[in-house]
């Protein structure tokens, strides 16, 4: 049976609108929702969504989160409106259920969402998931700079309101980007990935500052208390990292009363460097804890 990727766009009450592609067969099947992270876009998800042999069995929803991609949006967030809006593309597609997969920022709403919603949530999928108490770099900066910050990001909002804004913001293909990416490090073996990877210069060009100042905001904020959260829980974790601790991360992590811990040798981005080693750990995952 044939597979298609559809595009869609959903209305919110605020007059937002979420964009998102579901991957589907004619007859619907178990669903994973893939979350993307800071100043990022479903795009990330995009050449795993075309190799990955979990089609078979699931659907794949991509969704762009409010003030990101197709759901460009000039207004306040944060991670309470992600959560209503996935509520909204579950409801309205019709999926009591999904298994969440989230990168970086979007493992920290994965795991919010399993804590508010345990009946929602079938399982967890977390790509090098960061932990608030213990960023490392310009994210520890931010936190320890959090309420300046955050007038920073009002006094940005307050002159969108008076028409002071970007308006055209071009798309960021952000496969294209990790392909260029791995040809890059492929010629220049000097280079590592953060020094590419971690330029907000260059994430300006393709997000409002606000919107950024408001990704971080939610990154540093706190998580959950993973002890409460029992649905299954796979964790792929850079063996490399560079934002965060790897041991403070793996000591959080075993909190999870039913995770299962995968290492893989590269920095925060694993499906840029590492897209076949990391799917193949979560398909065989998915695999082996429901079917």
């Amino acid at each position: 049976m044939t597979t298609h990727e559809i595009q869609s766009h959903i209305k919110t009450t605020q007059n937002a609108t979420i964009g998102y592609w579901l991957t589907r067969q004619q007859q619907s099947k178990p669903l994973i929702t893939l979350l993307h992270g800071l100043a990022s876009n479903s795009t990330r998800f995009s050449e795993f969504v075309e190799y990955t042999r979990l089609k078979e069995k699931w659907d794949l929803l991509r969704i762009d989160l409010r003030g990101h991609g197709e759901s460009m949006y000039r207004g306040n967030y944060s991670r309470d409106t992600w959560i209503n809006d996935i509520n909204l593309v579950l409801q309205a597609e019709h999926y009591p259920q999904s298994v969440f997969m989230g990168h970086s920022l979007g493992a920290q709403i994965a795991i919010e969402y399993a804590s508010r919603f345990p009946d929602k949530t079938r399982g967890l999928i977390l790509i090098d998931p960061v932990f608030p108490q213990n960023l490392h770099g310009r994210l520890k900066q931010a936190k320890k700079y959090r309420y300046l910050l955050t007038v920073i990001r009002l006094l940005l909002r307050f002159l969108n309101l008076t028409g002071i804004k970007r308006w055209r913001l071009p798309k960021r293909d952000l496969r294209a980007l990790d392909e260029a990416t791995r040809e890059t490090l492929k010629q220049n073996p000097e280079l590592t990935i953060a020094d590419l990877y971690t330029n907000p210069l260059i994430d300006f060009k393709f997000i409002p500052l606000a919107n950024y100042l408001q990704d971080i905001n939610e990154v540093i904020k706190p998580l959950p208390d993973l002890a409460d959260i029992n649905t299954p829980v796979l964790v792929l974790l850079s063996g490399g990292a560079t934002i965060s601790s790897f041991d403070h991360t793996r000591e959080i992590i075993e909190r999870f009363p039913n995770a299962t811990i995968e290492i893989i040798d590269a920095d925060h981005w694993l499906l840029t460097e590492k897209p076949l080693e990391t799917r193949q750990v979560i398909e065989k995952w998915c695999e082996k804890t429901y079917f």
